[in-house]
């Protein structure tokens, strides 16, 4: 066990919910949920978008309270004692989602990594004071333990997204808590960082710590997992041991094997024009005063859809950013849009781009816009609305809410959404209307098997109908069969196209 710090006193034995409902105006988000998770005990939980697993874990937090209903109770059991209130065990417990992650860049919080992972230890968003020596140990301990040890005097936002995500994992850790709430934990991480993390969990932590883990892939289930939970609707429907006949089975997590139909290619307006679309000459972007990639030369002709791999911090986002239109290259290099006159502003081509990736969900996260504004938007390429939408834009947005399932959603809040219904809503921003180009970062994260199936359909109909793809991803599964040409970015090398 690394040397760290945690609370005194005696550990956290238990928490136990009994009839717990959570209601959202007039959207119940848990219904009855009866559930304890004991010390030791391994947590998997598992169910659809918007079933309830964060507000599940946001409860055992005690971030969130339930609303009354008069059957409700919430205990907390600390040593001997026994507690309604979270105060005393919210010291036990570290908990991990993505809001987290989004505050900082939505606040520019851009703090150093080492800071970052001191804020653990006393459960503050920002640094109150300087970390003493004892405090310096346990963090450079924790960023050793999630393998980011050399990035300890680096800026949190100069990170990639991935690499943000493994800091708040050390920040998490740091504090050896009693109780560990990881939802979608390994959202945004490469294959090499996953593996780390389900190793640390199994090898490295206390026996005696809990931990309660939601994920909708196969290959994020730990390996020493005990007990396991199923939610649908807002209801706990399964819960129970690992293998106990009659309780909670090891539920059939499995990856898509569909990955996309194989369209007509040679049908599509796009691929019946032979100029190139886009081209990169001698690129260099620079962050936060450090070159993320140099000197690349790439070309996007009609009717290709290229796959953008690489280990976190790489360059994947930043590459997608640039093509957006978010980014320039440094001088001596160039960027050349083909459906781009000499001096037209880049807002008529991002009209012509969809763009879904973590930092715009970040930043939608944190806005008080409607499903139908978020959606609305992207016929602007807004973050927000100026004015309300006109009639044929309100049918534009019904349409495509329709295609992703959410019609019933478009009055609710970005913060009244679960993770997975928000990049579903950002994906029909990204296709309200027709568009030569989507690019597409982790658009699968956060989302349930049956989703993925229904987004990789609706990419099919986009191709046949002529748009293109640029997908980064850590997951080969969720690469479509057409997807043909690939971009590998690589840590302190060129990038190497493949076909």
């Amino acid at each position: 066990m690394s040397p760290a710090i945690r609370a005194s006193g005696p550990r956290l034995q238990a928490i136990e919910l009994h009839e717990v409902s959570v209601r959202f105006g007039r959207h119940w988000a848990l219904r009855d949920a009866s559930f304890t998770v004991r010390a030791g005990e391994r947590w998997l939980v598992t169910g659809p978008n918007g079933s309830g697993k964060t507000v599940l874990l946001k409860l055992l937090r005690g971030e969130i309270w339930p609303t009354p209903t008069g059957r409700e109770r919430r205990h907390f059991r600390i040593g001997r004692s026994c507690d309604d209130q979270p105060l005393e065990a919210r010291a036990r417990i570290a908990y991990l989602g993505s809001e987290r992650q989004d505050k900082y860049q939505r606040r520019e919080w851009n703090l150093l990594v080492r800071d970052v992972v001191g804020t653990g230890l006393f459960d503050t968003d920002i640094p109150l004071d300087r970390l003493g020596a004892q405090a310096r140990r346990a963090v450079d301990a924790a960023l050793r333990d999630v393998g980011l040890a050399g990035l300890a005097e680096r800026r949190f936002l100069a990170l990639s997204y991935g690499q943000r995500r493994r800091v708040l994992l050390a920040r998490a850790l740091v504090r050896r808590p009693d109780l560990l709430l990881l939802d979608e934990v390994l959202n945004g991480l490469d294959a090499a960082s996953r593996r780390a993390f389900l190793d640390r969990l199994h090898k490295v932590v206390d026996p005696r710590v809990a931990w309660v883990l939601t994920t909708h892939r196969a290959g994020d289930v730990p390996r020493d997992v005990t007990h396991i939970a199923r939610l649908e609707a807002g209801r706990i429907v399964a819960a129970g041991p690992v293998g106990v006949e009659g309780r909670a089975k090891r539920p059939r997590l499995r990856v898509n094997e569909r990955r996309g139909s194989q369209p007509n290619l040679e049908s599509t307006r796009a691929a019946l024009e032979p100029t190139d679309l886009v081209r990169l000459r001698n690129a260099t972007v620079y962050r936060d005063g450090r070159a993320v990639f140099s000197r690349l030369d790439w070309t996007l002709k009609r009717g290709e859809h290229w796959c953008v791999t690489g280990p976190n911090g790489a360059g994947k986002s930043t590459f997608l950013t640039l093509l957006h239109g978010d980014l320039w290259p440094a001088v001596g290099g160039r960027i050349e849009r083909s459906t781009l006159p000499a001096g037209a502003p880049i807002e008529d081509w991002k009209r012509l781009v969809g763009l879904v990736s973590p930092e715009l969900q970040a930043t939608y996260a944190a806005t008080d816009c409607t499903v139908e504004e978020i959606v609305a938007s992207g016929l602007h390429s807004s973050i927000g609305l100026d004015a309300p939408p006109t009639r044929a834009e309100s049918a534009a947005v019904r349409r495509a809410l329709t295609r992703v399932g959410l019609l019933e959603l478009r009055r609710r809040r970005a913060r009244e959404l679960s993770y997975g219904q928000l990049r579903l809503v950002l994906f029909a921003r990204a296709t309200v209307a027709p568009r030569r180009l989507l690019l597409l970062d982790e658009l699968f994260d956060g989302l349930d098997e049956r989703t993925r199936a229904r987004l990789m359909q609706m990419l099919d109909r986009a191709v046949r109908d002529g748009t293109q793809l640029v997908l980064a991803t850590h997951h080969r599964d969720d690469v479509p069969r057409y997807v043909r040409r690939t971009l590998e970015f690589r840590l302190r090398r060129a990038p190497l196209v493949t076909s």
